[in-house]
Order: C-alpha cells, then sequence, then structure tokens
C-alpha cells in the first residue's frame, strides 16, 4: 500500500501512537484470550507492576479497555475491551499469522477457528462490491478527495 509521505493523517502512525509498543498489545491479546484482572494478566505476562498499571490506564484512558469493578472491599477492578479494542482483533490475527508463517520453528501453537461451526479461519481482503477475496499485491491506495465522507464507524 502506498501512501504519501506528507499524508496530513496517517492512520498507521496514529494506531501505533496508541497500541505500537510491545506490552500494549500483549495486553490486549491477553484481554481477547478472557484475561481480564491485573493479577492473571500480570502473571501471564511475567510484567512488572507499575508498567502493567501504566499501560492498563493508558488503554483505558483511550478506549480500547474499560475498567468494571468486580469487587467492592477492596476495590477491584478487571478489564473489559471495548468496541474500539474489539476492533483490534483483525491486526492481532494479522500478527499472529505473519509471526506463524516467518518466525515460527514448529507449527503454530495456536488454531483460530469459528465459535459456531469448528472450522478452521483463514483471515484475507474483501471486496463488497466484486464479492471477491484477495491478497495484498491486489491493493492499491490513493487519497480520499476533499469533502468525501470516510466510511461511517460500526
Amino acid at each position: 500500500m502506498a501512501a504519501a509521505r506528507d499524508e496530513p493523517f496517517d492512520s498507521i502512525a496514529k494506531t501505533l501512537e496508541l497500541v505500537g509498543d510491545r506490552w500494549t498489545m500483549l495486553i490486549v491479546r491477553d484481554v481477547f484470550r478472557g484475561l481480564r484482572r491485573f493479577e492473571e494478566l500480570r502473571g501471564d505476562l511475567g510484567i512488572a507492576r507499575p508498567v502493567l498499571s501504566d499501560r492498563l490506564g493508558k488503554l483505558v484512558d483511550r478506549g480500547i479497555l474499560a475498567k468494571a469493578r468486580y469487587q467492592e472491599h477492596p476495590p477491584r477492578y478487571e478489564y473489559r475491551l471495548t468496541e474500539m479494542g474489539l476492533e483490534l482483533s483483525p491486526a492481532l490475527v494479522a500478527l499472529m499469522r505473519w509471526g506463524d508463517r516467518w518466525l515460527a520453528d514448529a507449527a503454530p501453537g495456536v488454531v483460530l477457528y469459528h465459535r459456531a461451526c469448528g472450522t478452521e479461519l483463514e483471515q484475507g481482503f474483501w471486496c463488497p462490491k466484486c464479492a471477491t477475496t484477495f491478497g495484498p499485491r491486489a491493493i492499491k491506495s490513493r487519497a480520499r478527495p476533499n469533502g468525501q465522507p470516510r466510511r461511517a464507524a460500526r
């Protein structure tokens, strides 16, 4: 995908500012996997408490996670993905697939499947006009004409 260097809004750069460090993406991955409490996340990741606390605070402040109290005394919280956080799923899957292909020494340790039917998932691009799937070599980019609205948020 080609993009102009002086593009006024670079979505990739802005996204990486939000979630681009290692710990942030691993926290999001773990919350997708069902780990929601501070100690569960700390134990799974082996992350220092201050680093985890900082990253969780940023993820909540940025709207990727929501903090929900699950115990009153002492107050304890769990972290849940917001709609914004849920939409990071394709990015995580793409990183996982890429790592499985180019970095893994053995067969992938995780298989993603459709919950309803059990079929292993594939990831790809879909054109709603042509009703076809395609690979990255078929993608081009162009600047959006001024005044043209962006696609509506889901």
